[in-house]
């Protein structure tokens, strides 16, 4: 009973050269029920080196913060009993390149907290 509920959960990526969310919602209703950044509390110190760092990069997030933000995220959904998400493949998909590979880690690290991720099968490895 418990798992075709969980299974409708949508995970949703926003990519921005500055800060990488994933939230998951509730497609029925619309709500955000777990939501990770990489501009949270935890973060602040790496984002604050990166901004003092010569010479400047434009991309403050790597595929080591994008795995910790989906740890964030796994955990907090494991806290209120989900225990799987679906993504889009194609909107996955339609990122670019350098993206894709930096984002590759968080829906590992995901699994690895036993959150399973519904379509991330479907993504080339790379």
């Amino acid at each position: 009973m418990a798992t075709t509920k969980t299974n409708h959960h949508v995970l949703q990526l926003i990519l921005s050269c500055r800060k990488i969310t994933a939230q998951v919602t509730n497609p029925t209703t619309s709500s955000i029920i777990a939501m990770a950044s990489s501009s949270e509390q935890e973060f602040l110190s790496h984002n604050r080196s990166v901004l003092n760092r010569f010479p400047r990069s434009h991309r403050f997030w790597d595929a080591k913060i994008a795995s910790r933000v989906g740890e964030k995220l796994a955990f907090r959904l494991k806290d209120i009993g989900i225990t799987g998400v679906q993504i889009d493949a194609n909107e996955e998909l339609s990122h670019p390149l350098h993206y894709r590979t930096m984002v590759s880690p968080l829906f590992r690290s995901v699994q690895r907290v036993c959150v399973h991720v519904f379509g991330a099968d479907n993504l080339p490895s790379i």
